[in-house]
């Protein structure tokens, strides 16, 4: 016997963005519901998904979206890749969801003391390259960098994390695909940032009214 999920799947990017919220906060709180993570629910995606929330994000190991959005099996698409940098098949990814089962919100999630964003920074900074292929992250965080040195601050490598937020989420917002979702109000791309610290999620841009 089969079971949908306790909550029904939210359609529109408000409700979506108020689900993942919700789910933050008991994160931070520690008052956990683990939803959609049992044999029923299991049985009940096994044959179609129709996640409410795509997320980009770091690699980071304590930075897990399902984890820190309190969610479960079926309710996420999550794109994760060093530093948030993105490329054609990341920007794919990402459009996966709103393009082919209307995915109602996009998140961009960066997070603070990222890795992957200090190793660009200082390389870019230095004029190192990174070994191997670490060196395509550099080059896809360079306009992240550009700007965040170009704004100064006191701690330009959680300036350029920020940055890379904002300037990515903008990009899929505006970009020849998604644009039009997002002008019919059927999709939102918001930008966030994730404290290690607290455990909660800023929005620095982009969230549904």
């Amino acid at each position: 016997m089969t079971s949908a999920s306790p909550e029904e799947r939210p359609t529109t990017p408000a409700a979506a963005f108020t689900r993942l919220m919700e789910g933050n906060e008991r994160w931070v709180s520690g008052d956990l519901r683990h939803p959609d993570r049992d044999p029923n629910r299991r049985q009940f995606v096994a044959q179609k998904q129709e996640p409410f929330g795509s997320i980009l994000s770091c690699i980071d190991s304590r930075v897990p979206p399902e984890l820190l959005f309190d969610t479960g099996l079926g309710d996420l698409y999550v794109m994760r890749t060093g530093g948030a940098a993105v490329g054609p098949v990341v920007t794919g990814s990402v459009e996966y969801g709103p393009m082919t089962s209307g995915t109602p919100l996009i998140v961009v999630l960066g997070h603070q003391r990222c890795g992957a964003v200090e190793a660009a920074y200082k390389s870019i900074r230095d004029g190192k390259p990174l070994p191997g292929n670490l060196e395509a992250i550099a080059k896809a965080l360079r306009p992240a960098y550009e700007q965040a040195v170009h704004a100064g601050g006191a701690d330009p490598v959680q300036s350029m994390a920020r940055a890379q937020v904002t300037l990515t989420a903008a990009d899929l917002r505006s970009n020849q695909d998604l644009a039009p979702l997002v002008g019919k109000g059927a999709l939102a791309v918001v930008g966030a940032y994730y404290s290690l610290d607290t455990g909660k999620v800023e929005v620095l841009a982009g969230a549904p009214a």
